[in-house]
């Protein structure tokens, strides 16, 4: 194998070194995380506006529309929650829930609950993501690039692809993981063997209660807790009705995650 190509594989490898160091998270600590925090561990921004939902519902402040919507029906009442004021707030018209999450009110709140999950440790920052994303998605160009450079046509590239597999085997893993951290899986894990999910909605006469177990169980919970309000509101990770996502009503699955998994560098 050629000089120059043990540059490129040198190169490759820094790639996968500043990437990973992107990648890494300092756990700190951190006070009792409100349901909606917990929702977006564990399903990402429209499992924190689903929470948020709920809460606004059992005040009377939000109901099930058409066609697998929500609408307002009133105030917000006396909350200081920023999520549920600013869903309560971007209900100028029924919207289904994946359109919700996205209006600039609920977004901006969504995004000042991500940014206090990173700093304590439990979601990678979305803007050191996406440049970690990047580094990787270089690195089997730059490998693939080596070859074809440093490769003579005549000659057998069998030794150049095989160590080039290594690096480009690695940046497949840290493309795999996820926006949250290992410490969060775990608080996640640790709330959920302490909370099982009851059989019975009778056991859980706190309308707090029935926050966190949808924060951490999703559909499951709000099945068992809300069956109307969450089918007609279109919160159970199905699509009803047409494909506007206003008055068609588009749902969604909270429980969706990463295609693939792979290491965690916290």
């Amino acid at each position: 194998m050629t000089t120059g190509m043990w540059w490129f594989l040198g190169a490759a490898l820094v790639q996968l070194v500043l990437a990973a160091l992107l990648l890494r998270t300092r756990s700190t600590e951190r006070p009792e995380l409100p349901p909606e925090a917990l929702a977006m561990l564990r399903g990402g921004p429209r499992a924190a506006v689903t929470v948020a939902l709920v809460a606004l519902h059992q005040r009377g402040a939000v109901a099930a529309g058409r066609r697998g919507t929500i609408r307002a029906n009133g105030g917000a009442g006396r909350t200081r929650d920023p999520l549920q004021l600013g869903v309560h707030r971007s209900l100028h018209r029924a919207l289904a829930l994946r359109v919700l999450a996205t209006r600039p009110k609920a977004r901006q709140a969504l995004d000042a609950l991500s940014t206090e999950l990173g700093r304590t440790g439990l979601l990678r920052s979305p803007g050191r993501l996406r440049a970690a994303r990047v580094l990787l998605s270089c690195v089997p160009v730059t490998v693939g690039a080596g070859i074809l450079v440093t490769v003579p046509p005549n000659r057998a590239a069998g030794p150049a692809l095989a160590l080039g597999a290594l690096p480009v085997a690695l940046a497949a893993a840290l493309l795999c993981v996820p926006p949250t951290t290992r410490a969060a899986r775990r608080l996640l894990s640790g709330l959920r063997d302490r909370h099982p999910l009851p059989e019975h909605r009778r056991e859980v006469p706190d309308a707090r209660d029935v926050l966190l177990y949808v924060a951490l169980y999703g559909d499951p919970a709000l099945t068992l807790f809300l069956p109307h309000f969450s089918r007609d509101g279109g919160l159970l990770g199905r699509r009803v009705g047409g494909e506007d996502g206003y008055s068609g009503g588009l749902g969604w699955n909270p429980e969706n995650g990463p295609s693939c998994t792979g290491g965690t560098p916290d």
